[in-house]
């Protein structure tokens, strides 16, 4: 997106399977970003998604050199990240990548060297604490509801993917696993309204050293190895001061823990879970009776996905949209490449611990994201 600023940034994807059509059906919603082109590693793919959204297939290697095309969303599986994004940044292209950011912390700092070194900007999921929940919950503690941040839990709990998904063996080996798969949503709200991270120790263990995959399919009631971690309970110390206990687990049948509370010297905080952008936040001042806070008639909390029967708020897309004006305003996006290092290497650490036994320190250099205001929000709307 050059000369003309109010020219909008021209989108290429690079990965058309599920996770591409709720970016592909949300781009409509923002005015400052377009569709272009798409392309998967399957032409058939790539081809069915074109004709969907009335944008041109292409190669990967053609998208990557395609003139219309300014940013690359890269919506490939965690294990190709990597290459891909380095593939585009080369090109001369901005990216933003679905989560995580790269497989290891030391992957994530190339990227973000080589898009700092080409003047180039990297952002990554993921931008849920962008959405109606995320912002209330960040307004409510930069007015002090809270007081100073003490302590706080959060959890992501479940049964895992075997009874539902296919294709399930890639969740349970080293890049998968509770922590890889859905941290990035808790440690990304949780340095949004704390800041960044300085020590993590961590315990960590496999619940079942075999999975039964009872979902239908080609593996239905086969069995496979688990080659990484699936319960793992962790202590992060915030350069705040603030501690958090934080737990990671498929071994979880049922449990009745919060998705995310803080405590402080003036209140409590409770917030929904952090993979969605709405949900209601309650505060609760000197132990006063939580008063909630629905988001679903706020902006981008209403309730659009699943599209035909909608019952959460899915607006990803909004960071890309973010990204898109921070080129014009020529500052950093907020779901910035630094924001999900720094939760790569938080992620990292709690393996490295819960393997070690030791605490592991992390910088605490991140600068937070400041507050996406309800007039910037909106005017991000087309």
């Amino acid at each position: 997106m050059t000369g003309n600023t109010k020219a909008k940034l021209g989108i290429g994807i690079v990965g058309c399977g599920n996770i591409s059509m709720t970016y592909l059906r949300n781009a409509a919603l923002f005015s400052g970003v377009e569709l272009r082109a798409c392309a998967d590693i399957s032409a058939d793919a790539a081809a069915l998604r074109a004709r969907e959204y009335g944008i041109r297939p292409l190669s990967v290697d053609q998208l990557l050199v395609d003139p219309e095309v300014d940013l690359v969303l890269n919506l490939t599986i965690p294990a190709v990240h990597f290459d891909v994004t380095m593939s585009a940044l080369s090109a001369g292209k901005h990216v933003f990548t679905e989560k995580p950011l790269a497989t290891s912390a030391a992957e994530g700092r190339i990227l973000v060297a080589e898009a700092k070194a080409r003047g180039l900007l990297l952002g990554s999921a993921p931008d849920t604490f962008l959405g109606a929940a995320g912002r209330r919950a960040r307004r409510l503690m930069e007015e002090g509801a809270i007081g100073r941040p003490v302590s706080g839990t959060a959890f992501m709990m479940g049964r895992g993917m075997e009874h539902w998904h296919p294709n399930p063996q890639f969740y349970y080996q080293p890049g998968g696993g509770p922590v890889f798969d859905m941290g990035p949503y808790y440690l990304t709200m949780m340095v949004n309204l704390l800041g960044p991270v300085v020590r993590v120790m961590a315990m960590a263990t496999k619940g079942q050293e075999e999975r039964l995959i009872t979902a239908d399919g080609p593996f239905k009631n086969t069995t496979f190895k688990v080659g990484t971690p699936t319960n793992v309970l962790s202590l992060l110390e915030f350069q705040s001061g603030a501690t958090v206990n934080f737990g990671a687990s498929w071994d979880v049948f049922r449990h009745s823990n919060h998705p995310i509370e803080l405590h402080g010297t003036e209140g409590s905080l409770r917030l929904p879970d952090p993979d969605t952008f709405g949900g209601t936040v309650s505060l609760s001042e000197r132990g006063a009776d939580w008063r909630d806070f629905d988001s679903d008639g706020e902006l981008y909390g209403k309730r659009n996905w699943p599209f035909a029967a909608p019952d959460r708020a899915n607006y990803r897309m909004l960071g890309v949209a973010d990204l898109a004006r921070s080129l014009e305003e020529k500052r950093p996006p907020r779901a910035s490449g630094e924001l999900a290092l720094h939760v790569l290497e938080i992620m990292e650490a709690i393996l490295a611990s819960g393997e070690s036994g030791q605490s592991v320190k992390i910088g605490g250099d991140l600068v937070r994201p400041p507050l996406l205001g309800e007039d910037e929000a909106r005017s991000l709307l087309a």
